[in-house]
This record gives structure tokens, sequence and C-alpha cells, in this order.
């Protein structure tokens, strides 16, 4: 990413243009600016709730945050593997806890960006920076580019499912609800918290807080780390998105394999995975069958890489990023 003075300088012009062209998805924008105030205003009176009520919101990351990766991610999104009825209703809840719009919009947008990852086409393009892909591009109306992508892929398959239809048809009201009355009443009623105080901690500062995890993966994971599977893509293996978003940040392997249920080669015990690790429990018992991996396919392909380079075949490099050019030219001058 590039932090230059000439980079943070522009900003304000980069806002000026969006706002004259039309660009701004005002919806979007206003209600970002409303929940990230609340939070603000939630982080207040963080020393004035009950431990009952922290102890709850710092549960609910992990919680909500399965909705995400277990669920939209690598189950609707990906199909990485099948799950019972019970597992797909449960996973919708949580999802909805998590509010980051429905399962069938959230799944849309998503293999739209693994098709047309990091050009015009991805809804959260990396190579328009930092900003842009962790939460500036829902802050924007979609490109053309990415519209017209939506419209040559099929998604029938998400709404074959009666709990992803369920959903759906009650967006964003039932999100809403789940996300902030529940948690907000569940506090109020178990444990006396205030409800003001419930809604701001339990709702807003962990709805926030989560958003910006997940929205992690699309930005760092596709900035930081290294590239050890697939060294002409941009999505980086990134320990420290993982820890943020239970799982998801080794992306290097996940956008080589998008059909690996684990999102990553190894297992908890080498690379943090809660994700895989609530899988194959739920495996274990019954309730999640045919779950997919990619690693016998990558012993094909590392084995043919060895052989590239022991021929003297070097490794294909990823495409400069449009900040980086204007870095090397610096250097070079």
């Amino acid at each position: 990413m590039d932090f230059s003075y000439k980079s943070i300088s522009s900003i304000p012009s980069v806002v000026w243009y969006h706002l004259k062209e039309g660009n701004v998805n005002w919806t979007m924008t206003i209600w970002s600016i409303l929940m990230h105030t609340l939070t603000l205003k939630g982080l207040t009176v963080i020393p004035q709730c009950k431990p009952e009520t922290l102890l709850f919101a710092f549960l609910l990351w992990p919680i909500t945050g399965f909705g995400i990766t277990v669920g939209v991610h690598r189950l609707w999104s990906h199909r990485s593997y099948e799950a019972h009825f019970i597992v797909r209703v449960a996973l919708m809840l949580v999802n909805s806890m998590a509010n980051q719009t429905s399962i069938y919009h959230w799944s849309r947008d998503h293999r739209v960006h693994h098709k047309h990852s990091e050009t015009t086409a991805d809804p959260h393009n990396a190579t328009r920076g930092f900003f842009f892909s962790h939460i500036g591009w829902l802050l924007l109306k979609k490109d053309r580019a990415v519209v017209e992508a939506g419209k040559d892929m099929d998604f029938s398959d998400l709404l074959e499912d009666p709990v992803v239809r369920f959903q759906h048809m009650l967006d964003p009201i039932f999100p809403q609800f789940m996300c902030f009355v529940v948690p907000s009443y569940t506090a109020n009623y178990f444990w006396g918290e205030d409800l003001w105080k419930a809604f701001l901690v339990a709702g807003c500062v962990r709805y926030i807080w989560v958003k910006h995890c997940t929205f992690l993966v699309n930005s760092a994971a596709h900035l930081y780390g290294d590239h050890p599977y697939d060294t002409a893509s941009y999505p980086a293996e990134n320990p420290v998105v993982s820890w943020f978003a239970i799982g998801e940040g080794w992306h290097n392997w996940h956008h080589k394999y998008p059909y690996d249920y684990a999102c990553s080669e190894f297992g908890i015990s080498s690379q943090f995975n809660p994700s895989k690790l609530l899988i194959d429990a739920l495996a274990a018992v019954g309730l999640v069958w045919n779950r997919k991996r990619g690693t016998a396919a990558w012993s094909h392909g590392k084995a043919r890489r060895d052989r590239d380079a022991a021929a003297g075949i070097p490794y294909p490099r990823v495409n400069t990023r449009p900040w980086e050019i204007q870095i090397e030219t610096k250097k070079v001058l």
C-alpha cells in the first residue's frame, strides 16, 4: 500500500470525484457512519458494563464469525462440504447475527470475486488499495464490470436451499433483529444488563469488530504475506488475519484451491484455523460430510513446480500493483 504524501493528499480529490460522478452508495455510507458512531459511543460505556456482557460480546466474535467462515463462505459460497439441515439452520442464525447481508448476496459477490479476482470485475479489487478493498467498495456503487460479471454467473443453487431462501426473504429485517435485538435482550433478561449498554457493546461494537475482522481477508490478506502455493496470485498467507478472522487468513492456499473446506494446507496444530476444527467436529458426529480437500492437487502441483525449478524455469511473478510501479520508478530514478 502506498502511504506516500502524494497518495494521502489526493484523498480529498478522490472523494470529490466520486461525489461529482454520483458513485457514492449513500445507503451504505450513511449506515456505515451511523454504526461506527454508535460503536465509538459503545467503547465509552464498556467500563460501565457488567462482566457477563463483556464476556458475551467477546464470545459472539467467534460465534457470529463462524456464520461467515463455516457458513456463508465455506458451505454456501464454495460448496466445500455438505451439512445436515440442523447445522445449516444454526449457521444461518449466527450468520444473521453477523449481519453482513444475506447468504445469497454474500455468496454471489464472493463467487464473482473468485472468478475475477483483482480485476475491475472484482467487487473488492485489492489493486485499488487497502481502503477500497477493506470497506470502500461498500461505500461506492458497484462497477459496471462487477454487475455484468454477476449476470453471467448462475446462483440458482443457493436459493434451492430453503434455509437460504428463508433468510433472503426476510433480509434485512431478520439479520438486523438477530444482530442487535437478540444480543441486547439476552443480556438484559439473563443478567440484568442495561438495555442501551447491551445494544451498544454486544450489538454495535461486536458487529463492527467482526465486520472489520472479515474485511481484513479482502484487504490485508490480498496485500501482505507469503505466496508459497501460487506465486502469480495476489492473495497471501497471513497468520495475523487468520487470527482475527478465525482461520480465514491462509488466503494463497484458498485462492489456489477454493473448494478446500479447510481453506489451509494444514490443521490447527500448524495453522490457526478454528473454523476447520468446528467442521471436523461436526463431521465426527455425522452432521457434516463430503469434505473436499486440495492436498492431492497440491502434491502434484508442487512436484511439477520442483521439476521446473530444477530445470531452471523461474516461478511466475504476480503483476506489479499501481503504487508499486511508482515506488520502483522512484528507485530507478
